[in-house]
């Protein structure tokens, strides 16, 4: 299967968190979709109110889900924001993205979804003036997956 489900609408404005769980079960269950890719700051539209609802969404969904839908079978992706001085609420609303602010969101993703590692873990909107593969970035990504709290991640 090469498609993926996008989750950047749910848990907010345009899908409560019923009707959510109602998509992916019609996602993953009745078409097979393996791919659930989120962020920390989904849903949009952003505020303070919903960051990070469709990251609780799909947890909620995959612990209720535990006995259908092995865990193993899913590829869960999600992101780190980048530099968001207009999203305060999120981590402050960094001014770039280091091992501070990717340790935090991290730890904060694998709370929301209730799982052990996050398999693609990306860079939103990656701070273009930070070396992309120094050791503000790569190197603290690279650590995660090392832990195992990560299988791969990425900037883009």
């Amino acid at each position: 299967q090469r498609l993926g489900f996008g989750t950047m609408m749910l848990g907010g404005e345009a899908h409560d968190a019923a009707e959510s769980r109602a998509l992916l079960d019609r996602a993953v269950l009745e078409h097979g979709i393996r791919l659930l890719d989120t962020a920390e700051m989904y849903p949009v539209p952003q505020c303070a109110a919903t960051a990070g609802a469709s990251e609780r969404v799909v947890g909620e969904w995959l612990a209720r889900r535990r006995k259908t839908v092995a865990r193993d079978a899913l590829v869960l992706s999600t992101k780190v924001c980048g530099p968001s001085g207009e999203m305060a609420w999120i981590r402050g609303g960094p001014e770039r993205v280091d091992a501070r602010h990717i340790r935090q969101a991290v730890e904060g993703s694998l709370r929301r979804l209730r799982v052990d590692a996050i398999d693609i873990f990306h860079v939103h909107w990656p701070d273009r003036y930070v070396p992309m593969f120094g050791e503000d970035l790569y190197d603290p990504s690279r650590r995660f997956v090392q832990a195992g709290a990560g299988k791969g991640g990425g900037g883009g």
